[in-house]
């Protein structure tokens, strides 16, 4: 699985709204300052964001976004899915959509289980959960796994 540098850049970028004081609107060269993320492509995502109805934002010098729920109610799959669509695909398209035969036959299994775990991590950490260091037992259990860290 990839994270593209859409989704990478708009987790990072609700992770910086999340993370506001006073969640009041952040301004976006301030965001993308923060997080050495390019102006014009956050921009652009930002918008793809409030399109999404994750972030509200507002025009005038005390202008900016700011997460349009609290941030425990926002998963990073919401965010990823706002920006990228689908957190699982083969060749663009959903698992289920997908038929094989003869000995590929039981790759659609392994491919909906895949799409099951990914759901269960991404659906199951908010925003705040990053935001707060507060990473759930389960995600922190298969960060600390042997080789969790190690390319094979």
């Amino acid at each position: 699985m990839r994270i593209s540098a859409r989704a990478d850049y708009a987790v990072r970028a609700a992770l910086q709204l999340a993370a506001s004081p006073d969640g009041g609107p952040v301004k976006a060269e301030a965001i993308a300052d923060a997080q050495d993320i390019p102006h014009k492509f956050l921009e652009s995502i930002l918008n793809d964001m409030r399109r999404g109805g994750l972030v509200l934002s507002r025009r005038g010098g005390n202008g900016g976004y700011r997460l349009a729920r609290p941030a425990e109610s926002v998963s990073i799959a919401d965010v990823i899915r706002v920006v990228d669509g689908p957190l699982v695909s083969v060749r663009g398209v959903r698992p289920p959509e997908l038929s094989y035969t003869g000995p590929a036959e039981s790759l659609l299994p392994l491919w909906i289980a895949l799409r099951s775990n990914v759901r269960e991590i991404l659906d199951g950490v908010s925003l705040a959960d990053v935001a707060g260091a507060r990473l759930p037992a389960e995600v922190s259990a298969l960060s600390d796994a042997p080789g969790a860290w190690t390319n094979p």
